[in-house]
């Protein structure tokens, strides 16, 4: 072959290297490019509105109830049930125009409470510490994540081995832990034992905020009067009980309620429907896609297993549990059961008087109005939750819900401000200490 030759060949084999470099050039800043804007699968409410009505008459209570049942893109927080009733109600930025006519045509009373509810959850973004943070850096001015809660909780059994025991109660339907902590500084197997549940439903952030301060104060404080309360009494905390839920509004939907258990196209169950005393009976629904869907049969999800088997095994063991705390959130209430029945618990008048003062506390603490009184009255009727569960099947006497902030017509809903989360805690705590002197005076813990 000639030189000639020889240099046509090569520069023939350099033009076909540049050639594939310049295709996987194109190719890799494509994938790129694709990457960069491809957006992240969360959940957005851009231009979506809250509102809050009021149904004025019978005709606006039919009409918001053929709402909710037929439309997918209006959100209610509460069903409407009867007349003068204020309804909190969520509507997609598509069907603002519809639901705007459906005010003026029906001359319905209202208020928009946001316009933009995505500006709202992307202040409360900006409020979460990082998920592999250290659990040292725990505080009240933020909002954590499930490993970090959990971390926390561990370093805390590390440092303080004479007073807390980590608890599990077992793996959630997706395989989560379900943790909480024990203080126990009062080593008599007949002491008094206060148990708290919170995190149930998922969106609701302040709950766990508030179950970490509680277990933060019992364990550290130099306050005589709550030092008192911690070595007297063996207290229980879970702070998540819906792990799986906790952990899907940070990575999926900020403002998912349910667990994440799969039911062909929809996903999640209310675990505070699904507790097996008068399940299913009121205030909640039989379709999966609805937010308070209370499960295919009573008692039927993992978490609701876990925490009745729970509870049944140290209540059997030596009946010490004498005061079930439930946290939630919002709408600033102390409530007692039942919630499926106007029917009172036999304790009512002491419940009502302890409710009482819990709420006189909060309100002589903070300035902050809270509403006390049967989850039937109170709030809406519901049944299948955790509280009347405890009250009405194991006999725990003293049995609390909490909705903590804010009022019930919060512009916020469930995206508390994380100013707010120490002032809330602090406030819930002082409750709940009240809560726990006034039923020592009436001789429950005898």
């Amino acid at each position: 072959m000639s030189p000639k030759a020889t240099l046509c060949s090569v520069d023939i084999f350099l033009l076909v290297l540049l050639a594939i470099n310049a295709i996987h050039s194109v190719a890799s800043s494509e994938e790129s490019k694709n990457s960069i804007n491809t957006p992240p699968d969360i959940a957005r409410y851009d231009n979506y509105r809250v509102y809050h009505v009021e149904l004025g008459t019978a005709q606006h209570v039919d009409l918001f109830q053929e709402l909710e049942e037929k439309s997918d893109s209006c959100t209610f927080y509460g069903h409407a049930r009867h007349p003068q009733q204020k309804l909190t109600i969520m509507v997609a930025a598509h069907k603002v125009a519809d639901f705007a006519d459906l005010l003026r045509t029906y001359n319905v009373t209202h208020e928009v409470l946001s316009y933009n509810f995505q500006e709202i959850i992307d202040r409360n973004l900006q409020e979460v510490r990082p998920k592999d943070i250290e659990p040292k850096a725990m505080d009240w001015k933020h909002y954590f994540q499930l490993d970090t809660i959990y971390a926390w909780m561990e370093l805390l059994a590390q440092q303080n081995p004479q007073d807390i025991t980590l608890l599990n109660m077992g793996e959630s339907a997706q395989g989560l832990p379900i943790k909480g902590v024990q203080l126990r500084r009062n080593k008599n197997e007949t002491a008094t034992t206060i148990f708290i549940e919170s995190g149930i439903h998922a969106r609701e952030w302040i709950a766990p905020a508030t179950a970490n301060y509680i277990i933060n104060m019992l364990l550290t404080t130099n306050e005589p009067e709550i030092v008192k309360y911690a070595n007297e009494y063996n207290w229980i905390v879970f702070p998540v009980m819906n792990p799986d839920g906790y952990t899907y509004t940070f990575n999926g939907d900020r403002m998912w309620r349910k667990n994440r258990e799969l039911f062909g196209i929809c996903r999640g169950v209310d675990l505070n429907r699904n507790y097996p005393f008068h399940w299913n009976t009121t205030g909640t629904s039989g379709d999966p896609c609805r937010y308070d869907y209370a499960g295919p049969a009573a008692g039927s999800e993992v978490e609701t297993k876990r925490l009745i088997q729970f509870l049944r095994d140290n209540v059997a063991i030596n009946n010490t549990i004498k005061t079930f705390i439930s946290l939630h959130s919002y709408s600033q209430m102390i409530m007692f059961p039942y919630g499926h029945t106007a029917v009172r618990v036999d304790n009512y008048n002491d419940l009502t008087e302890i409710g009482r003062k819990a709420s006189e506390k909060i309100k002589q603490l903070t300035g902050r109005i809270y509403k006390s009184g049967s989850i039937y009255e109170t709030i809406y009727p519901s049944s299948g939750g955790s509280k009347d569960w405890a009250h009405g099947v194991l006999g725990i006497p003293i049995t609390y819900s909490f909705e903590l902030r804010g009022p019930p017509d919060s512009k916020e809903l469930f995206i508390l401000p994380a100013e707010e989360i120490e002032p809330t805690a602090q406030e819930a705590f002082a409750a709940i200490l009240t809560i726990v002197e006034e039923s020592n005076l009436r001789g429950y813990y005898n």
